[in-house]
């Protein structure tokens, strides 16, 4: 470690994680108002279908291949430098993605945008391990990126929806653009150097074997989460499974690992990831639900929808910076235990809604749902990254953001497969409109909307309301399993953590064997 960064961050710290969490937000705004852009950059570029689904699909299917790379290889050559190439690529990257004069150019810098993507996040992260050695402060950091990132989901929409209405199409590419520019210029000065001596070289075979195992897996949830159950997704996800067996056999062989397997000795560790996994899958299917429902059942526009999701965004905010406040004092497991109760009533809540009562129930389950997610995420991101040796903080970073993007396409595949089948089941369309538009309508609420466009107002108005019925009742059955999976989830981390004690205090003997020998340092990162 950088023998300047003190015990305690001062000032110079805490500017760090500002210069750090800036262009963490902007771009999670930019990849959430992309979608609002869609439609004018299609006609713009004149873009297929299937174009249209590589430009929006290829920036994840790339973030998720390169993490655990990127990360590695930021333990290996030094987490700033890496991070310093990742910001000069993605703003550089991002201009020329503004300026796309075709189909396929925009799609190419999309890919580029992803590797770039890939480099940001678990270096940002494992800097803030580096810049923040006590534990209380370090989880008060990671409550502030955290929320940065969630933010952005949520205000993407109002500020692409602004955008768009005074710019082109681009400009919602260049959104980040500033923000990489303010890290280039001070992050030499601010942020510290950290690498591993004794990293040794990256082996190319377990990063070809890493990409066969995402790539493939990653690509057939999302398939399954906008088509269902066909033969190509799954088998891209057998092979994607084969790969990773591969992959897991030979960093068990190898003396510098890609990934090293050790990290998952730790119980911290483990629960943590493993919980967050959990948490992404349910919480981020449940906010397309939601999203889709202010839209699409309350007839809001992006922008209004997005003004709509205010409130869920500041108690979101207030969670992440109150729930390392309240780990100095209870038990981690306690505090996310408690939270995750919170999340459930709110899913309670929103199987209360209805197609006509308007979008109150709705946001109010979803203010408490993201309420209560708070302590699982800042929690639980300080467990993984206190559970790791320092020198492996970039790949424990690195394996948490893998772990959400699997989390969420798993989510999307499973709880969106269960909500389409409700509304196929449960949409009946009125006898007299056309045969064609009612199979069309059958698709998804979406379509319903479309087709209505084009049907007179009695039948529009009575094939609307079927279908806001039938996803209205699928958003229920989607937030009652969820409920049920949040709350085992929260008992077993309670059960699971409960040796570990608050931030930053002695650890308990139970605690001490409940992970693999730790250092000192780490004893006293994790506080148990």
């Amino acid at each position: 470690m950088n023998d300047t960064i003190p015990a305690r961050a001062g000032r110079r710290e805490w500017i760090a994680l500002a210069v750090l969490a800036l262009p963490t937000l902007l771009v999670s705004i930019d990849i959430y108002s992309l979608l609002l852009a869609l439609p004018n950059l299609t006609a713009d570029l004149g873009a297929s279908s299937v174009q249209q689904l590589w430009i929006t699909d290829i920036y994840v299917f790339m973030l998720a291949g390169f993490l655990i790379t990127m990360g590695t290889l930021g333990d290996r050559i030094g987490r700033r430098k890496l991070l310093l190439i990742g910001a000069a690529a993605f703003g550089v990257t991002s201009v020329v993605a503004a300026y796309s004069v075709s189909p396929e150019m925009l799609i190419a810098t999309r890919a580029l945008l992803g590797v770039a993507g890939a480099i940001l996040a678990p270096s940002t992260m494992s800097l803030i391990r580096t810049l923040f050695r006590d534990p209380k402060q370090m989880g008060l950091a990671i409550g502030i990126w955290g929320l940065c990132f969630s933010a952005g989901a949520v205000i993407g929409p109002v500020v692409g929806g602004a955008l768009l209405s005074h710019f082109w199409w681009g400009s919602v590419f260049l959104l980040g653009v500033p923000a990489m520019v303010l890290l280039l210029a001070v992050g030499p000065a601010l942020l510290p150097e950290y690498r591993d001596p004794n990293a040794g070289d990256l082996d190319l075979i377990s990063v070809a074997l890493s990409l066969a195992a995402v790539l493939p897996s990653i690509y057939g949830l999302k398939e399954l989460a906008k088509n269902g159950w066909q033969g190509v997704p799954i088998v891209a996800i057998v092979i994607g499974i084969i790969f990773a067996v591969l992959f897991v056999r030979r960093q068990q062989r190898l003396e510098n690992p890609l990934l090293d397997l050790r990290l998952f000795a730790s119980r911290s560790f483990t629960v943590a990831l493993i919980g967050l996994m959990f948490g992404t899958l349910l919480m981020g299917s449940i906010m397309l639900f939601v999203t889709q429902d202010l839209q699409l059942v309350e007839g809001l526009s992006p922008f209004d929808a997005g003004l709509w999701l205010l409130p869920a965004v500041l108690a979101n905010a207030v969670s992440f910076i109150v729930s390392p406040l309240l780990a100095r004092r209870f038990r981690p497991a306690h505090v996310i235990g408690v939270g995750l109760a919170i999340s459930v009533s709110g899913l309670l809540v929103l199987t209360q809604t209805d197609a006509m009562s308007g979008p109150t129930t709705l946001v109010t389950g979803f203010t408490l749902v993201l309420f209560g997610a708070g302590p699982l995420v800042t929690l639980g991101i300080q467990l993984i990254l206190a559970s790791a040796p320092a020198e492996k903080a970039g790949s424990a970073a690195a394996l948490n953001e893998t772990g959400g993007q699997f989390g969420f396409a798993f989510g999307l595949a499973v709880l969106g497969s269960i909500g389409f089948a409700v509304y196929d089941s449960r949409f009946t369309p009125p006898a007299d409109v056309p045969a064609g538009a009612a199979d069309t309508a059958r698709e998804s609420l979406a379509d319903a909307v479309v087709v209505a466009r084009d049907l007179p107002p009695e039948q529009a108005d009575a094939l609307l309301a079927s279908a806001r019925e039938a996803f209205v009742f699928g958003l229920h059955l989607v937030s009652a399993i969820s409920a049920v999976v949040l709350a085992v989830v929260a008992l077993l981390i309670v059960r699971l953590l409960r040796g570990v004690a608050p931030t930053g205090t002695a650890p308990d003997d139970e605690s001490a064997t409940n992970d693999a020998p730790r250092s000192e340092e780490k004893r006293a990162m994790l506080g148990d």
